[in-house]
């Protein structure tokens, strides 16, 4: 019988790395800018923008707190929402 040789503990965490690196730039690299992207854009908004919460209500941007915002969603009706529930700007005031 031959002697077995030694495995390189190297050479076993090698599949590890490349499932990992796979991983971080198919699912954790798109999120992360993802999350940039809508930060930015919360930070962005302006009085008059058009609006999408996550909850589907559409809405026009009348006043912008510090962690508010305040939602014209009818012409009579006005809403406060936190600015981490704007999903998406329709239409900025530009």
């Amino acid at each position: 019988m031959p002697p077995e040789q030694a495995v390189n503990p190297f050479i076993q965490l090698i599949p590890m790395m490349m499932i990992f690196l796979i991983f971080y730039f198919l699912l954790i690299k798109p999120q992360k800018d993802k999350q940039k992207e809508l930060k930015k854009m919360i930070e962005a908004l302006k009085k008059n923008d058009q609006v999408v919460t996550g909850s589907g209500i559409h809405g026009t941007v009348v006043n912008i707190k510090e962690t508010t915002v305040i939602l014209r969603i009818d012409d009579n009706a006005k809403m406060e929402v936190d600015k981490e529930a704007i999903s998406a700007v329709k239409k900025s005031s530009t």
